[in-house]
């Protein structure tokens, strides 16, 4: 058994790069030695920010493939088909061996036992895995005429104690690993893994992303618990500076107290996306005046530590003053000021959103209740720091600011929360608004821009969604099924095609409500996927719905999903299951309107007054609904469907009898179907 080391040196590659690279190239890697049947112990693929590094430990060297049989075409067959496969096998004809099976006499060929040689392998697996990766962004290096994710500089390949020798564009191969350090080059002929980690690491370079981030939690809680401090450690920033560094040393620095009085989410955003340090808190939650910074090189003259403190400074300096400035700006009168601000060119200006959320959210009021003049002022302002310099210094502070900017102008708590909390959720699982100014004004933001793109048949496609409208559409739902939130939606919707229309939009899509509502349709099996709800209830559930009524749709897959698989669950499924049987076998005419004069039998009497005992409490308003009531009525016609087809012949020798009771099942199974499509539920 041999090991396999492959290491790609480059110019810097940003860390989401590296990510990508590394999944990439080690599940090329496997498929292909799965497809050639090479073995090996342990496959694993490192990568710094100039090094993607592969260790394959204990690899075959070789692969022995013994000789088979291999069936040909039958012996009779026209010639061209037989030099057919005599050309695509590379036999010739006295390789040919005639045998008889039980479907007649065929011609096999014998093939020879062979071993085949791992290296020989690697030189075309390797250069195919290296081509393969996929950058986002690329980049040439020099007159050459290769495109990688940053230019590649050297190729170091060894397997079994050699030099794997191949070629990939201009580079060769080499057993030498380099490296430059303050402008100093240094190589050195590696030979295996293990001599490989300890020169790198002699120079300070830790190969192994995993160990880096080890490296990184150990200093950082060390610090904290000496210091009583807490961690709140962001996960994707710290999956960011381990792909950053090489050799991660840990920098305790500070800024001005003073600036602490400014909001903290500038401080964390400064701190965390402009220059990728870590906030501190102290043991009560509070953010404190220092951070961590990952440095690649200890500071023993603390020049890295003073370096860093300026940086930030001189930032939350410039946030301080826009914070000064902005903050004092009346919202109200900054609403004019969104005429300059482009919504989308075909959907006119933020101005002309805010207009349409004011109505919208005065619409849904009456649904939900709530104060209409306050949520109008919520809508009015909504949008109103996108005006600010802060939030055009810190575009990612929208709503946050202007939260800050009405608390500071004495707008009430709920109204300034909602200029924040309206954009949530940002994702699956993101935090939702919870008051009810926030979660309305949520609601038709998102409805509005779902309706404006469709209005202008702006879509998304099976692989594009420029605009992000299955998330609008997925947080849409969330909201409303979390707050447990009922409203006429197709109501709210039709009000925002007017809006467009009334603005001068032109409606290009004459079905928007339809294909609105069957978008958000389709984005529920990605809530109910969240809820681990089984597929089939999925598909009984969302594909049955045909109404707006969304927390009706959840309320009843949250049910079946709960006692498909139990008492009440069981026996409405096996009535279902008893009558769409014998329905399968009916006429494509029967639709569900038995005559009551053509009953013959009390057991048909009894069943017909059930189902309209059903039917009727499926009239009751969506928000009314008792929905395990509705399940264990469901439930509670298995001993009428039982005494029905214990007593009654349902192809009756009359014909006008036989085909009321099938009517009268086809009604039964009707009803069911009101509440999710039990013919597609597993198991029928």
């Amino acid at each position: 058994m041999a090991e396999l080391l492959l290491e790609l040196y480059s110019e810097e590659i940003p860390p989401q790069l590296q990510i990508e690279a590394r999944s990439q190239l080690k599940q090329f890697i496997e498929n292909s030695f799965k497809e050639n049947h090479l073995k090996y112990k342990d496959l694993t693929v490192y990568s710094s920010p100039t090094r993607l590094t592969l260790y394959v430990k204990n690899l075959s060297e070789k692969i022995q493939i013994d000789s088979k049989e291999i069936k040909g075409p039958k012996v009779g067959s026209p010639d061209q088909v037989l030099q057919g496969f005599i050309k695509a096998k590379s036999v010739s004809e006295k390789d040919l061996i005639e045998k008889e099976t039980e479907k007649g006499k065929f011609f096999f060929i014998k093939t020879q036992p062979q071993v085949i040689l791992t290296e020989e392998l690697l030189k075309k697996i390797v250069p195919k895995a290296i081509g393969s990766i996929n950058w986002k962004r690329s980049m040439r290096w020099s007159d050459y005429n290769l495109m990688w994710g940053r230019p590649l500089r050297s190729i170091f390949a060894r397997f079994n104690n050699n030099k794997l020798l191949f070629k990939f564009d201009h580079l060769e191969t080499n057993d030498e690993v380099i490296i430059e350090q303050d402008l100093i080059i240094k190589t050195k002929k590696i030979k295996n893994f293990a001599e490989y980690l300890a020169f790198l690491k002699s120079h300070e370079i830790i190969v192994d992303h995993e160990e880096r981030e080890k490296i990184i939690l150990k200093k950082i809680n060390s610090v904290a618990k000496s210091k009583q401090y807490k961690e709140h450690l962001n996960p994707k920033l710290l999956e960011e500076v381990v792909n950053i560094v090489e050799d991660p040393n840990l920098l305790l620095v500070n800024f001005n107290k003073d600036y602490l009085k400014i909001p903290q989410e500038i401080i964390i955003s400064t701190l965390e996306k402009n220059q990728r340090y870590f906030p501190i808190f102290d043991s009560r939650d509070r953010l404190t005046n220092y951070f961590f910074v990952i440095a690649n090189k200890k500071d023993e003259k603390k020049l890295i530590t003073v370096g860093n403190k300026r940086v930030v400074e001189a930032r939350l300096a410039d946030a301080k003053f826009f914070w000064d400035k902005d903050r004092s700006k009346n919202l109200i009168k900054q609403i004019g000021n969104l005429k300059s601000i482009t919504f989308y060119e075909k959907l006119g200006t933020i101005y002309d959103k805010i207009q349409r959320l004011r109505q919208l959210a005065g619409l849904l009021s009456d649904d939900l209740n709530i104060n209409k003049e306050k949520v109008q002022i919520a809508a009015s302002i909504s949008k109103s720091d996108l005006c600010s310099d802060l939030v055009g210094e810190y575009p990612e502070l929208q709503g946050v600011m202007g939260k800050y900017f009405a608390l500071a102008q004495g707008f009430e708590e709920d109204v300034a929360n909602s200029v924040s909390d309206h954009y949530l959720p940002t994702g699956l699982t993101s935090a939702l608004p919870k008051k009810p100014f926030s979660y309305s004004i949520s609601i038709v933001d998102k409805i509005d821009t779902l309706v404006g793109f469709f209005v202008i048949d702006e879509k998304p496609t099976s692989s594009k969604d420029p605009f992000a409208l299955r998330r609008a559409a997925i947080g849409l739902l969330r909201v409303i099924i979390e707050n447990k939130l009922s409203f006429k939606l197709r109501d709210l919707i039709n009000y925002a095609i007017r809006l467009y229309d009334e603005q001068g939009v032109e409606i290009k899509n004459k079905k928007t409500e339809h294909e609105v509502l069957d978008f958000i349709k389709e984005r529920m099996r990605n809530v109910l996927k969240l809820k681990n709800i089984k597929a089939d209830i999925i598909e009984a559930s969302v594909s049955s719905h045909a109404g707006d009524n969304f927390l009706d749709l959840y309320a009843k897959t949250i049910l079946m999903n709960k006692y498909k698989h139990k008492g009440i669950g069981l026996n409405a499924i096996s009535s279902y299951k008893r009558a769409a049987n014998i329905l399968e076998k009916a006429d494509k005419g029967i639709t569900g309107r038995p005559d009551a004069v053509l009953f013959r039998k009390d057991e048909e009497k009894i069943l017909h007054e059930k189902i309209n005992e059903i039917r009727k409490a499926f009239t009751v308003k969506d928000d009314n609904k008792d929905y395990e009531s509705l399940l264990i009525k469901l439930s509670d016609t298995k001993e009428s469907t039982d005494n029905f087809f214990d007593n009654v012949v349902v192809n009756d020798e009359n014909r006008d009898i036989k085909n009321n009771r099938l009517e009268l099942l086809k009604m039964f199974c009707n009803t069911f179907d009101n509440f999710i499509d039990f013919s597609k539920l597993e198991g029928l």
